[in-house]
């Protein structure tokens, strides 16, 4: 199995995030699933509220809770799981308060656009022509841990390990699976709908459970207020809205 650390990014990252944060702006860090909605949302946000700055930050969401737990200047938390949300909670970094669910997104199995493999179901990843399949280091990537469930639930997730790449992130993943680097890789809907021309829906992936993704203000943070209404605004019609045009289902 391939492994790539996230944790060797962390201290970078926060020397990074330090340095950003200015009067009047305010940071917002989400997972890596989000970026391009999020994007747009930022912009959004600041047409509304002339003044404010909203700076992203994107990554795992394991990778992200890190860098808030060790000091990083963030005000806005957003999760691609409420494990990641569940755990800042628990070391009390969050506004429990203002902890919102706001979408849903569904796991799916991607190939190259140009493959000539066909995976139908999850035990085609078993066949020898598949043999590199990229999925996110479960130990802080959410999509790696619905990965994970899935395939235990499949029982191939032993039979699959000589073939993982692990990725720091499910755009990684998604990357590597438009390059051809690899044969599959797990990835959301949400981010196989970019690369439509690159890569190609092999099949959705049955879970038990929902994929949720939460919200919340950072406690203490200096842009309280912003903040709070960043959050309204993406639970807001405004907000909803973007987030369906990148496929995001409602919460």
């Amino acid at each position: 199995m391939r492994r790539i650390r996230p944790s060797a990014f962390i201290g970078a990252a926060l020397v990074c995030l330090s340095t950003l944060a200015q009067a009047g702006e305010f940071t917002v860090s989400a997972a890596a699933s989000l970026t391009n909605a999020f994007k747009e949302m930022a912009q959004g946000f600041e047409h509304q509220n002339p003044g404010s700055k909203v700076l992203l930050n994107f990554g795992a969401s394991g990778a992200l809770l890190q860098q808030i737990a060790k000091g990083a200047p963030v005000d806005v938390f957003a999760s691609a799981d409420e494990e990641s949300m569940d755990q800042a909670e628990k070391q009390g970094l969050i506004l429990t308060s203002g902890r919102r669910k706001f979408a849903r997104n569904t796991l799916v199995v991607v190939t190259p656009a140009d493959t000539a493999s066909r995976v139908g179901a999850l035990k085609d990843l078993n066949a020898p022509q598949i043999q590199k399949i990229a999925i996110g280091n479960p130990a802080s990537v959410p999509v790696g841990r619905y990965t994970q469930r899935a395939l235990e639930a499949a029982k191939l997730w032993t039979a699959l390990q000589a073939k993982v790449v692990n990725t720091q992130n499910v755009r990684q993943s998604l990357d590597y699976v438009a390059r051809g680097e690899v044969d599959a890789g797990f990835v959301y809907a949400t981010d196989a709908a970019i690369m439509k021309d690159k890569v190609r829906v092999a099949l959705s992936v049955p879970l038990q459970e929902a994929i949720h993704y939460p919200i919340a203000p950072i406690a203490g943070s200096t842009h309280a207020e912003e903040a709070r209404r960043f959050v309204a605004y993406v639970l807001s019609p405004a907000g909803q809205q973007t987030l369906a045009k990148y496929g995001f289902l409602k919460p």
